[in-house]
Parts: structure tokens; sequence; C-alpha cells
């Protein structure tokens, strides 16, 4: 279970602040930045701004001043003496934002990928309907462990990350129905080709490598699929993408919150 160092609560209107809210099941939206280092970074900040805003105005939530806002909220609630690694989430619906902070979890390399029946609402979006993902993760080690979406025997994402899938260092990624993170799109900039294909459960086996994408667990190795009897024969690609995202850390500016 996340251990939350920070839970507020504003009223969108007037940034007045109330009681806190995770918003978990309402119409809105959210996005969770990785915040680390002394003073604080955080990486791919512009975009998931950026993002953010584009989905609500999808979700007919709309504010002139928004990212302006959100800066504001950060910058009450950061501390410029505290060397962070931590997972900074920003959710809103029509009349609340909502900001909470905890620890991020590193994942090991002995990574297993637990698949269940299970597609999101809109996965396009990074919407709040998370309440039955949040409850597979609650009963896992996050730093072990992940759950795989499944939907008509096609696996689309986990319920933390983007999933990438390695055949003779070709790279694959599903056709549809999941969201493009942002650390997702930043990794598929810079590589040549990633094919969009179904990914069927009883090809699996035919993958060298599995890789999560995503904020919280920047890029992982999935070592098991223990349901699936699928088990990772390198991690050839899991360096390649890791050299990338680690080049990107260390291009991060720092932000005046």
């Amino acid at each position: 279970m996340a251990i939350y160092s920070l839970k507020k609560s504003y009223q969108l209107k007037d940034l007045q602040e109330i009681d806190f809210k995770d918003l978990w099941g309402d119409h809105g939206i959210f996005t969770t930045m990785w915040i680390f280092g002394k003073p604080a970074k955080i990486l791919f900040f512009d975009n998931h701004i950026k993002n953010m805003i584009k989905s609500l105005k999808d979700y007919k939530i709309k504010k002139r001043s928004l990212k302006k806002d959100i800066l504001k909220i950060i910058n009450q609630n950061l501390s410029k003496k505290k060397n962070y690694n931590h997972l900074l989430r920003v959710a809103l619906n029509k009349k609340i934002l909502s900001i909470s902070l905890r620890k991020r979890i590193s994942p090991k390399l002995d990574f297993n990928l637990k698949i269940v029946n299970l597609k999101r609402e809109r996965p396009q979006y990074k919407n709040l309907k998370y309440k039955k993902i949040l409850s597979y993760l609650s009963k896992i080690d996050n730093s072990r462990s992940d759950i795989g979406l499944l939907s008509n025997n096609k696996l689309l994402e986990t319920g933390t990350s983007n999933l990438l899938f390695i055949k003779d260092n070709k790279v694959f990624t599903p056709k549809k129905n999941y969201y493009e993170g942002n650390t997702y799109k930043y990794l598929k900039s810079k590589i040549k080709r990633i094919i969009k294909k179904d990914v069927l459960v009883k090809e699996i086996k035919n993958y060298d490598e599995i890789l999560l994408i995503g904020s919280g667990k920047g890029v992982a190795s999935v070592k098991t699929i223990r349901q699936l009897g699928w088990k990772r024969k390198n991690l050839n690609q899991f360096k390649n993408f890791l050299k990338f995202y680690r080049s990107a850390i260390n291009k991060c500016n720092l932000h005046k919150f």
C-alpha cells in the first residue's frame, strides 16, 4: 500500500483549500509525474501538463488559468530544501483539483506481470476510472509486480505503465485501447521503428523481452508471466531503452516552482 507524504485538495474556481478528496471514480483526468533531486526536477513536466489540459478539454473541464493554477499549487507544496524521489499526482474534476505525493518505488529485475481480464474505460485518456486497478495493485508488491490488462485475448497495458514487446530486437506495441504516456512518447521518438500489432496471449511465448514504460517504473524489464509460462530471454533492448531514459534524466531542466 502506498504511503503518502502529501494529500491536498482545492476548489478549482478559486483554489481555496478543502478537505482532501482523491477523486478516484470521478469524471476527470489525472497525471502522475516523477519528481526527483534537490532542488526538485520533474521529468517531462511540460508534456505532462500539456497532455492533461488537452484531455481535460475533451472531458469538458475548462479553466483558462489551469496551467498557472497547477504551477501555483505545486510551488506552495514542494520544498526547495528536500531531496525528492517521489511521484506527484495531479487530478481534476469539474470542481476540484487534488494533489498527492508518495515515494517512488524502483522495480526489481525479478519482475512478474500478473494478467487480469480488464480494459480501462476510455483507455486513450488518463482518466479517474481506476478503482478496479487500484484494488488489484493494493494486493501486490509494486517493486516486483504489476498487472497486465487483457481484453479479447490481447495485452494492452499495465495498471501503471505502457508495454513494449521485443522479438529479434524488433519493438512492438499494442494497436489500440491504451494511453500513450509521456515516457513512452519520449522513448518512441528515440527508436527508429515501433511496430503496432495486436499482442495475443497465444503468441506471447514468441517474445524475447517485455518492457514496462512509465513515470512510476521508468524502464522496467519483466522477468516472468507465470500464468502464461513466459520467461525473459535477454535484456538487450531493456539496456538500450534504459540508456535513452537516463539521457532524458540527465537533460531534465530545473523548473521555477
